[in-house]
């Protein structure tokens, strides 16, 4: 195991493996202050940085932060390392990279090509050296698109999730917040309920509830209710109308074991799902959320810090060509990103990590109430990842999840980030907006009050 060193103000810094460099070089946050990981001060900060801007990019495939034998997240990042597409960057150091990113001939092709070379590890590094407009420019030069009844990700388009979740799952409490996103242009990267329990027969009874209203109204969407993924198998070997498989997932395989996962079972479930063939564009399946902090919680981290685990957690997901993959950034809370500072550069990381690895990446712009963050917080974080160029965001009635009980952005805030930004909803969406009615010439949205046929839901599904 390499030790790496720097010298900063006549006082010599050591650092004893990669792992500990990547954590001493990480900005400053709660998580891995808590875990023992942080630079003790600012000085060993810039000096982290410092030797890791002289770190070879090779370096992260010869001395793997978690070792091969013990972690089959390792494994997988390194038996899928794909040597001819490193082969443009394979000569840079991690600071050379940097500026090979910031550059002209780093274009959305070039990118693209990369992104099957690029190991988490290699992302996670050069991002802790980029300020946050560097994360912003890198991020809005790629694109990666994604499909199955809608395509996510075009040039000048976002999509949003419409998250209708209820404390206890009350099909006219979901009804009420599915119309009132759906009137206001959201849904279309997913209808996506978090249900109160995990029993099959509660998300058997919302599957079946959001595939009757997508059906009914011709929605080119898919839905998801946001269920483990054996309760997903279940539910498909008995012919639920499962669109997409959802799972939390993490960048260690002590992580993904604390949420009851394998990478196995997640390879039976997206077979499972491409045979049911439901797509009418695309076959993209899955759906997977992470967020930084999930396996320090686990006791799972095995001394890495949370931001390069978090990156990690993408070499799981693109294994299986997801139709989205969002980061939760502030719902765990203060303990792991403790204030709206924090949790503004938490999401700008992920974003560009998982997007530099090729995912079509979106975030629920979220913190929790003991957290040091308010809805100003949400306004930046949300304007920024727009200019970033995310695939989507998360958007609850208000801003308000009143089921998992934490802030998130509303569906008025994606219309604020489409009319400022000059983005337009998935294609298929948008014409069936228009088709409808609830676009006007320009392209707006129409106040249609209480006639307009969509509000048949509320009522129906009251009744």
């Amino acid at each position: 195991m390499s030790t790496y060193t720097a010298t900063l103000g006549g006082h010599r810094y050591r650092f004893g493996s990669l792992a500990r460099l990547l954590a001493a070089a990480s900005p400053e946050r709660s998580g891995d202050r808590l875990a023992g990981l942080a630079a003790a001060s600012a000085q060993e900060r810039v000096a982290a940085r410092w030797a890791l801007a002289e770190v070879p990019l090779t370096r992260f495939l010869a001395e793997p932060v978690i070792p091969y034998e013990d972690d089959d997240v390792t494994r997988l990042i390194l038996d899928t390392h794909d040597p001819v597409a490193f082969a443009p960057v394979a000569g840079l150091t991690v600071g050379e990279f940097r500026e090979w990113l910031l550059s002209e001939e780093a274009d959305a092709t070039a990118l693209a090509a990369l992104a099957p070379g690029l190991t988490p590890e290699m992302a996670a590094a050069v991002s802790k050296l980029m300020g946050n407009a560097d994360l912003v420019a890198v991020a809005r030069k790629v694109r990666v698109v994604t499909a199955f009844r809608s395509t996510i990700g075009l040039p000048g388009r976002l999509a949003t999730r419409l998250q209708p979740n209820h404390p206890t799952d009350d099909p006219a409490g979901v009804a009420a917040a599915l119309l009132d996103g759906l009137l206001l242009g959201s849904g279309d990267a997913v209808i996506g309920i978090n249900p109160a329990t995990d029993s099959p027969r509660a998300v058997r009874d919302l599957l079946d509830l959001l595939d009757g209203v997508i059906s009914r109204y011709a929605i080119p969407t898919q839905s998801c209710v946001l269920c483990h993924v054996t309760t997903s198998l279940d539910l498909m070997e008995r012919g639920a109308p499962v669109d997409l498989v959802f799972q939390s997932i993490a960048g260690t395989q002590a992580a993904n074991a604390s949420f009851g996962v394998t990478l196995a079972l997640l390879d039976e479930a997206y077979q499972a799902a491409r045979a049911l063939g439901r797509g009418t564009v695309g076959d993209n399946v899955m759906y997977f959320e992470t967020g930084q902090g999930s396996a320090l919680s686990a006791d799972a981290h095995h001394g890495v810090d949370q931001q390069t685990v978090e990156a990690r957690a993408y070499a799981v997901a693109r294994r299986y060509d997801p139709l989205l993959v969002n980061t939760v950034v502030g719902f765990i809370g203060p303990e792991y990103l403790y204030d709206g500072r924090q949790i503004l550069r938490a999401a700008l990381e992920d974003h560009f990590c998982g997007k530099l690895l090729g995912l079509p990446m979106g975030l629920d712009i979220c913190y929790t109430n003991h957290a040091d963050a308010d809805d100003d917080d949400i306004a930046t974080m949300l304007t920024m990842l727009g200019v970033a160029g995310a695939s989507f965001v998360i958007c609850t009635p208000g801003g308000d999840d009143i089921m998992l009980n934490y802030q998130s952005a509303s569906y008025h805030d994606a219309l604020y980030l489409r009319e400022v930004l000059g983005l337009r909803p998935a294609p298929e969406f948008e014409a069936w907006l228009a088709g409808i009615g609830l676009l006007d010439e320009r392209g707006g949205l129409r106040d249609t009050g209480t006639g307009h046929p969509l509000t048949a839901i509320g009522r129906e599904l009251a009744a």
